[in-house]
């Protein structure tokens, strides 16, 4: 199945797996985070496939996360309250976010891409 790539260009992070994905020769759908973020019922699709925590999915450095004091939330919130937050803004995703719809890699470190996708 074909890759598709949640990225935020401006995101250091995000151009080195980019880069990584290119020097590795791998096709991807690219997708814009912010413009386009994953729905709700994305967002559970990759919770329940990639078997991390849901808090995983938060970029806990984002302005937008302190913004909203999601840290406090995060202890004592449901599921389905934090799925919720999640799908409200492309920002408080952790990126990039690459998956192929049976896997799922949350953040870039080489290891885990060299593991998971090649």
């Amino acid at each position: 199945m074909a890759l598709t790539f949640y990225w935020y260009p401006k995101c250091g992070t995000c151009r080195k797996a980019k880069k990584w994905l290119d020097d590795h020769h791998l096709s991807y759908k690219e997708v814009h985070i912010v413009e386009n973020p994953p729905s709700r019922e994305e967002l559970q699709g990759f919770y329940k496939t990639s078997g991390l925590e849901l808090k995983k999915f938060f970029n806990t450095s984002g302005q937008k996360y302190r913004e909203l004091g999601i840290k406090d939330k995060i202890k004592s919130a449901s599921d389905d309250e934090l799925l919720d937050v999640l799908a409200t803004d492309g920002m408080l995703l952790k990126r990039p976010l690459l998956t192929d719809g049976v896997k799922v890699t949350v953040g870039f470190k080489e290891e885990e891409y060299e593991k998971m996708w090649l």
